[in-house]
Formats: structure tokens, C-alpha cells, sequence
């Protein structure tokens, strides 16, 4: 037996500490203090967005205890490291096939992660989230689901395992990242306020929005890059033919 997908199986002691830490996470930023200042600041609440879309589904992912909560099998079929060994090999038809199903579902997945954080980021759904009580909630479950859906496509999640070759995560990580970095720099180089429901006590509103844009940056590298890198090493380091890989991931 392959001795990772072994490793992958079993739910790794500590981790389910980031689940419960992103639960405290949730926590606080829907309920106040953090709550009232993310609707008084533009910089908080796209920080609240950052956390609600990539963080908070990252630590799920990576710290979620299907098992427990009987929702493995309902996710998706583990990939048993024993199962082959009962079951008749597939052939390379079958095997191709089944890729291809992975990289479509992968391919859907982030479009409509993306196609949600860009529906978050309109001037008119960011000034709602700072009129409209409650509305946080409906952000952060939209933008936790997305999120979630992508972050295990893109790690291992015991005993779930992505479907996506390395390269082809490392591509959709990168993806991922540059959209959310994409609105930033928009946001960034403005000089007219996007936002007016804002109040942003002490600070104009172009000030206001850099901060922003510092957030919408450093939040996603954060999260995105150590995947990245990640996946490409490892790739490379195990690939025998890296020529091939890339013309797959093509």
C-alpha cells in the first residue's frame, strides 16, 4: 500500500483544532464588536470577506472531522488505499475518464468560487452589507460554501482526497488568488470612493479603500501561496516526465 495515501486516511491528531478554530473565527466576525466595525470600515469588512471566502474554508478543510459527523461518504468516496487491491484494475480508458470527471468538477468549482467573490465585491453588495442587517450571514454562507468547495480540490481532507493532480491545484490555487488580487488592485488604484455607505470614522475614504487593498493582498497570499509552491515541488520532486504533466494540465 502507498504509505501517504495511508497517512491521508486517518484524521492526523490536532487537526480538528482548526476546524474549531474556524468556527470561533465565524463567531467573531458576525457578532459584534467585530460585526458593527465591519459595517462602519471598508478595510474590516473586506477583511470579514477575506476570512468568509478563502481563511475560514481553508481551516475547514483542513480540520474538519467527516468521519465523526458521517459526511465522508455523502462528499465524495474515499480513495481507500486497500480498494484497488479488491477491485479489478481499470483500464486506461476508465482511468482517463475518470481524470477527466476530477478536472471538470475542479473546473467548475472554481468558476463558481470566483463567479460568487466578484458577485461579493459590487459596489452595490458591499454597500448592502453595511445597510442591511443580517446580511453577513448570507455572505459568509454563499462565500464558506464556494470556499469549501474549492479547498478540497485543492488539499487533502481526511479521509476525503482531491481529485485535481498537483499542477492542475497549484493552477486553480493561482486563479483563485489572482481574482480576489484582480479586485484589489481595482479598489487599490481608485481614486473615487466605491463605497458610500460607509462611515470610516478618522479616515477619508481613499485611505479607507488602500487599507482595503492591503487586506484583499496579503489575505489570499497568505492562504493560497504555501498551496502553490506546495503542489509544484511536490510535483516536480515525484514527477518522472514534468514535460508530460504540463501537457496534461494544458
Amino acid at each position: 500500500m502507498d504509505g501517504n495515501r495511508v497517512q491521508a486516511w486517518s484524521q492526523p491528531r490536532g487537526r480538528t483544532w482548526l476546524a474549531v478554530g474556524a468556527v470561533i473565527l465565524i463567531l467573531i466576525c458576525v457578532l459584534p464588536p467585530a460585526g458593527t466595525f465591519a459595517r462602519r470600515y471598508v478595510f474590516a469588512e473586506s477583511l470579514q470577506f477575506v476570512l468568509f471566502a478563502v481563511g475560514i474554508p481553508a481551516l475547514l478543510a483542513l480540520g474538519a472531522p467527516w468521519r465523526p459527523l458521517g459526511l465522508a461518504g455523502r462528499l465524495r468516496r474515499p480513495e481507500w488505499p486497500g480498494w484497488s487491491i479488491l477491485q479489478p484494475r481499470p483500464g486506461s480508458q476508465a482511468r482517463a475518464a475518470r481524470r477527466g470527471s476530477g478536472v471538470r468538477r475542479g473546473l467548475v468549482t472554481l468558476v463558481a468560487f470566483i463567479a460568487v467573490v466578484i458577485a461579493w465585491r459590487l459596489p452595490d453588495s458591499v454597500d448592502a452589507l453595511a445597510t442591511v442587517p443580517g446580511l453577513a450571514v448570507a455572505e459568509m454562507v454563499t462565500l464558506g460554501g464556494a470556499g469549501l468547495a474549492l479547498w478540497l480540490e485543492l488539499v487533502e481532507s481526511p479521509p476525503l482526497l482531491p481529485r485535481l493532480s498537483r499542477p492542475q491545484r497549484a493552477f486553480c490555487a493561482a486563479l483563485a488568488m489572482w481574482t480576489i488580487w484582480i479586485l484589489a488592485y481595482i479598489l487599490g488604484f481608485s481614486h473615487v470612493a466605491w463605497f458610500p455607505a460607509y462611515s470610516h470614522p478618522g479616515l477619508s475614504s481613499i485611505a479607507d479603500q488602500e487599507f482595503a487593498t492591503g487586506v484583499m493582498w496579503a489575505g489570499p497570499a497568505l492562504c493560497f501561496v504555501p498551496v502553490v509552491f506546495v503542489a509544484a515541488l511536490t510535483w516536480l520532486k515525484d514527477s518522472e516526465d514534468p514535460d508530460e504533466g504540463l501537457r496534461a494540465l494544458v
